[in-house]
């Protein structure tokens, strides 16, 4: 079978996108966000808004329609990141939250449970699994005790709306809090073991291009955020934002492409070799752009000028292996585990890469260490890259299933061994259970995978 849009899976899993249903912000509107009959931040004609639309935000229709139309589309779908958009989840009401996702669940198990917990389990072994689940919030609603709620959800990718780490911009577009919160909250995730994603949003009011490179470089020399993951929306003028009032004023102009396209080049050329630039733009349908990039598809225009002008880039989409195969005919399969140490958030990151000559990614493996000898060794994320495969499965010209995850793995534990950690945890999707199990891990009381070394 063709496979329609290959790079949906070519990382390795399927992500599946389930948006909740349209809630005003606690603390208002920010004014680069539009205020109309949709999720937060979303616009009514948006693909997904509109497929969640037509079941009324039922979260188990939701997820059952679009595993179905992956399936057609020719994708497998054992393998499932799930994907909570639409604002700040953990904003809404709790029992909603507990409800919404038990629903997730339930639709890739097809059968309902009595409860979440029932839901999780099933879900280990299920068809359809859970492997990674994503929840958006803000960096002032993300608490301990919110924290623990996500852990009890299975969460273990964490998105926060960083927008731009300013304070003074922060005031003038109405964000509602602070840098210090930012940096609260990538510490309080990354000591729990999440994978910490940013959202930035370069040409904001209050900034101009250097102001923006300066802050995204700042991002990665500053100790306190370093993040995992990346997503570059830059500002456009949409209809029902705040914003729309200023640039009709004209005291307001959005970037241009070749001023985007430029900029994020020099955000790539400065991002290291342990984050993923995610993705660049948003999917924001013409009818409600009143100004901005037209171009939805200017990843592609930048990366075609990388490829053309040999720019050196290390982020890790760059350099996938499924991503290499559709540029590069022959590749090495020679690989070696190498290791990148960092200080981040009052701890260690040891990032291991797994690649070969041609620093082509074929995996990697997160491991933290907190300063306090006495805590566990945290592996935050482990990651097989190339065309999915299926579990159980093997395929001679791909590269998941091999042993390369688990020669990730003994090298994270004898890491963790020789830095005299007693204990080692994985924050661990519940469809990746069974993996870790086979491995000698158990789960304990705060649901992680955990193993005596």
């Amino acid at each position: 079978m063709t496979i329609r849009k290959p790079t949906r899976t070519i990382s390795g899993v399927a992500p599946l996108a389930v948006m909740l249903p349209p809630r005003e912000c606690p603390h208002g509107a920010c004014i680069f966000c539009p205020s109309l009959d949709a999720p937060q931040s979303y616009t009514p004609k948006s693909p997904v808004v509109m497929r969640a639309a037509k079941v009324n935000f039922d979260a188990f229709l939701q997820v059952k329609n679009r595993l179905e139309s992956l399936k057609l589309m020719g994708h497998a779908t054992d393998k499932v990141e799930l994907i909570i958009m639409g604002g700040t989840f953990l904003a809404y009401l709790e029992e909603f939250q507990y409800s919404f996702i038990k629903k997730c669940y339930d639709a890739l198990n097809e059968k309902e449970s009595e409860d979440l917990e029932e839901a999780k389990r099933i879900n280990e072994t299920a068809e359809h699994r859970c492997v990674a689940l994503c929840i958006e919030t803000r960096p002032d609603i993300c608490s301990e005790k919110e924290i623990r709620r996500m852990l009890e959800f299975g969460c273990t990718r964490v998105e926060l709306g960083v927008q731009v780490p300013d304070d003074k911009i922060y005031k003038l577009v109405n964000r509602g809090h602070s840098v210090k919160d930012v940096i609260d909250a990538t510490c309080r995730l990354k000591k729990a073991g999440f994978k910490v994603g940013y959202h930035l949003m370069p040409g904001l009011p209050g900034s101009n291009l250097k102001k923006d490179l300066q802050m995204f470089k700042k991002v990665f020399k500053s100790e306190d955020f370093k993040p995992d993951q990346i997503k570059i929306y830059p500002c456009q003028v949409l209809k029902g934002a705040e914003l729309e009032k200023l640039y009709k004023k004209g005291e307001y102009k959005p970037y241009t492409k070749e001023q985007a396209r430029e900029l994020i080049i020099k955000m790539l050329r400065a991002t290291p070799k342990y984050c993923r630039i995610m993705r660049i733009m948003r999917e924001i349908p013409l009818d409600y752009l009143v100004s901005g990039i037209l171009n939805m598809n200017l990843r592609k225009d930048i990366e075609d000028k990388i490829r053309k002008e040999k720019i050196k880039i290390k982020e890790i989409r760059f350099r996938e292996i499924g991503f290499a195969l559709q540029h590069i005919k022959k590749i090495s399969s020679k690989i070696k585990i190498k290791r990148l140490k960092y200080a981040a958030s009052n701890g260690t990151e040891i990032f291991l890469q797994a690649v070969n000559e041609e620093n082509i990614l074929f995996g990697l493996l997160r491991l933290r260490l907190e300063k306090d000898k006495k805590m566990p060794a945290m592996i935050r994320e482990l990651h097989v890259y190339g065309p999915q495969v299926e579990i159980g499965e093997q395929d001679s010209h791909k590269y998941q299933h091999k042993g390369l995850g688990k020669q990730l793995m003994q090298e994270a534990e004898t890491l963790a061994r020789k830095e005299g950690r007693k204990i080692i945890r994985i924050i661990s999707g519940v469809g990746v259970r069974e993996y870790y199990k086979k491995l000698g891990y158990q789960l304990d009381k705060e649901r992680y995978m955990k193993k005596s070394l």
